[in-house]
């Protein structure tokens, strides 16, 4: 179990964050919910979790612009980050990943894919 593992997830779309923080939580994590890219930026000063998921398209600010943010601020700049999103040209990953992102996660996905992927990325990056 990640014990004392916090993820914050920064999705617009209610169905899809639920989904999200039922499948982390079911696994053990503590999981923050944004709203936006704004909100997760907020959010990720103050909770410093142990990883970020962010949806590319969100309101006010989408996950390139709170990425570029977030490695740009001292307090947020080693917090690894993962896209979530339903567009996977490779234009766009590529993009995701030059900004700092650790890896670029495809909607729609499984459960137990998503716990198993931020798991992964956790141990690989000494944070589990």
């Amino acid at each position: 179990m990640p014990e004392g593992k916090r993820v914050l997830i920064a999705e617009d779309e209610p169905d899809i964050r639920n989904l999200v923080v039922f499948s982390l939580q079911y696994a053990g994590y503590e999981v923050i919910e944004a709203l936006n890219g704004e909100e997760a930026i907020k959010l990720a000063a103050r909770e410093q979790p142990d990883l970020i998921l962010l949806d590319v398209r969100m309101p006010k600010m989408n996950g390139y612009e709170a990425c570029s943010v977030l490695k740009a601020q001292e307090s947020t700049r080693k917090i690894p980050v993962v896209f979530l999103s339903a567009r996977g040209q490779e234009t766009e990953i590529k993009h995701g990943l030059e900004l700092g992102a650790e890896e670029y996660i495809l909607k729609p996905f499984a459960p137990d894919e998503l716990y198993q992927r931020v798991g992964g990325i956790l141990e690989r990056l000494g944070r589990k």
